[in-house]
């Protein structure tokens, strides 16, 4: 989708209607790999550095024990 997304025609999604994803399904995936393209863009673009391993792992904690979303 990221490499030749102009070229994306109803005939590449038939498959995924075959194998049982519904227009929803497919519109929330094209969403998350346009959005993680943009933030990879970005991210390259300003120079962001990228996290510690430590930095990952204490997210990952994090999330395990509040879930994504902050309160």
């Amino acid at each position: 989708m990221n490499a030749d997304s102009p070229n994306i025609t109803a005939a590449d999604i038939t498959p995924l209607h075959a194998a049982g994803w519904t227009d929803e399904q497919i519109y929330y995936a094209i969403t998350v790999c346009a959005l993680l393209n943009f933030y990879n863009r970005w991210i390259d673009s300003t120079g962001v550095h990228a996290l510690s391993d430590e930095a990952h792992r204490a997210g990952g904690k994090r999330t395990a024990l509040n879930g994504y979303i902050r309160k």
